[in-house]
């Protein structure tokens, strides 16, 4: 559950970094090396709480490479839905969320079994 949870806060900060700029009003009209800036700093803190939960949650066995990448991929998009909802006020239109069904399912294919060996 700790990886989980660092996973979501991490992507929470990664989506502020990556599109937060579109709608940050202090950056309308500003240089694009300074929107890089600022994103960078964003997403330094993603680093903080992304690397401890890969760490926490490969070092203990709880999940093997493959398994945090997928989860972390969900996890992305789901955090990117709500931010796009909620601040860039965009539709979740229907092909998108099939596609992200199929991811969810891509999901549960790699926790759900374990590889041989």
């Amino acid at each position: 559950m700790k990886t989980i949870l660092l996973l979501v806060c991490s992507n929470i900060f990664m989506t502020l970094a990556w599109y937060g700029h579109l709608k940050f009003k202090f950056l309308e009209g500003r240089h694009v090396a300074l929107v890089i800036l600022v994103s960078w700093g964003i997403a330094f803190f993603e680093y903080c709480l992304m690397v401890p939960a890969n760490r926490a949650g490969y070092l203990t066995g709880a999940f093997s490479g493959y398994q945090l990448k997928i989860i972390q991929e969900v996890i992305t998009l789901t955090v990117f839905v709500v931010f796009a909802w909620l601040v860039l006020g965009e539709r979740l239109a229907w092909n998108y969320a099939v596609s992200f069904a199929f991811i969810l399912l891509a999901v549960y294919f790699a926790v759900a079994f374990k590889p041989s060996a």
